[in-house]
């Protein structure tokens, strides 16, 4: 197996020989984030690409992969989401399978937007994204997706694509095992960085709404918030002693299993919550909105507490924290469910299958080249 691959500026010499121990080859490529004020980006404007793939196209990496075909003949090609797909077009011969496609969360911005102007923007970029990948998906023999509602997304996208397997997130069930340390009382826990829209708009949501009924119950309870705060506007959150932003941890597990509850009040976003499952496998109760738990083969009452509205979160919350025993059954039966369903093992298995039975089958006709020339050049 070969990788290539972006990386960011804190990847390590002792990062890449841990790869090296799995895979033949590991070339990388310095990752560049999307500049929305670029000059490239601002030629976006007048591509059929997403301004983002347009801004971010490396020549480097594309020339890596285009190395990598002329040395060796590949039976399959993985491209992990929309960023890496333009770049698996490079090799025609091999079986290519788009992994993570996803397009709900740009669906869900734009159509959520009340302004006109922030509707009409995020519109475009959804058609153009939709269009992109309805496209891309003509030069690979299959794609991945987290969820079923993702899958149907996808298929609105491109109505006769059919070969889309729901490949859910999923945890190492041993490495979620373990002593972390002592529970630490009426503590509660986000994981998820604010840097990513959905996150933010669930951090305000909780903090604004929820937070408050919970503090007016158990004034000594805490809320942690995990994860980058780089650029994030933590001004605009009404913030008050009880909440702490621990920034970036190297290790969320002990964070997390020493935290009463999980709350996960997303409001928008697509895929599965890799935060639920990480937490559920420590044995930490989650309470978490139906959107939030969108995809994921659970049980409310039984796995997990699901509420969306304010007084109905508040309320799933402080019966945990007052219950002991209904946080030992949550955290009994989530960790039952994650490791039955949700394991990597088990997981991994479902992408082997997938991988198996596309190469196994005639590569779809040889559209990429054309595909890719039409997107280089065409422009509306």
């Amino acid at each position: 197996m070969d990788l290539i691959s972006f990386a960011s500026e804190d990847v390590t010499d002792e990062h890449l020989a841990a790869l090296r121990r799995f895979c033949r080859r590991v070339n990388v490529a310095p990752y560049r984030p999307f500049q929305p004020s670029g000059a490239k980006a601002l030629l976006g404007y007048f591509s059929l690409k997403p301004r983002s793939i347009v801004d971010t196209h490396d020549a480097e990496l594309q020339q890596l992969v285009a190395q990598a075909g002329r040395e060796r003949s590949y039976d399959a090609v993985i491209a992990s989401q929309l960023d890496m797909a333009q770049y698996a077009l490079a090799l025609p011969e091999a079986t290519r399978i788009f992994e993570e496609v996803e397009l709900t969360t740009l669906y869900e911005r734009f159509a959520k937007q009340e302004r006109l102007s922030k509707k009409l923007s995020g519109g475009l970029t959804y058609w153009k994204t939709s269009n992109y990948v309805a496209d891309l998906l003509k030069g690979f023999a299959g794609c991945t997706v987290v969820s079923e509602p993702e899958r149907e997304r996808v298929r609105r996208a491109s109505p006769f694509y059919a070969p889309i397997k729901v490949v859910p997130n999923g945890v190492d069930i041993v490495a979620y095992s373990g002593n972390f340390g002592p529970p630490e009382p009426d503590t509660l826990v986000y994981s998820g960085a604010l840097t990513y829209d959905a996150n933010f708009d669930a951090v305000d949501f909780f903090l604004r709404e929820v937070f408050p009924i919970i503090q007016a119950r158990r004034s000594k309870v805490k809320l942690s918030v995990t994860g980058k705060l780089d650029g994030v506007p933590v001004d605009r959150l009404p913030l008050n002693s009880g909440v702490t932003f621990t920034g970036y941890l190297d290790d969320i597990r002990p964070r997390v299993a020493r935290s009463w509850v999980n709350v996960v009040p997303l409001r928008v976003g697509g895929g599965t919550r890799l935060k639920i499952l990480e937490s559920l496998a420590l044995g930490t109760p989650v309470v978490a909105t139906r959107k939030g738990v969108e995809g994921l083969d659970l049980v409310s009452g039984r796995d997990i507490l699901i509420a969306d509205t304010p007084s109905e979160f508040s309320k799933a919350v402080l019966s945990l924290l007052d219950d002991p025993a209904l946080r030992e059954t949550l955290s009994r039966n989530g960790r039952r469910a994650v490791a039955a369903k949700y394991d990597w093992q088990i997981v991994g298995q479902m992408l082997n299958e997938f991988v198996e039975r596309l190469t196994a089958k005639p590569n779809p006709p040889r559209r990429e080249a054309e595909n890719h020339e039409h997107y280089q050049h065409q422009t509306n």
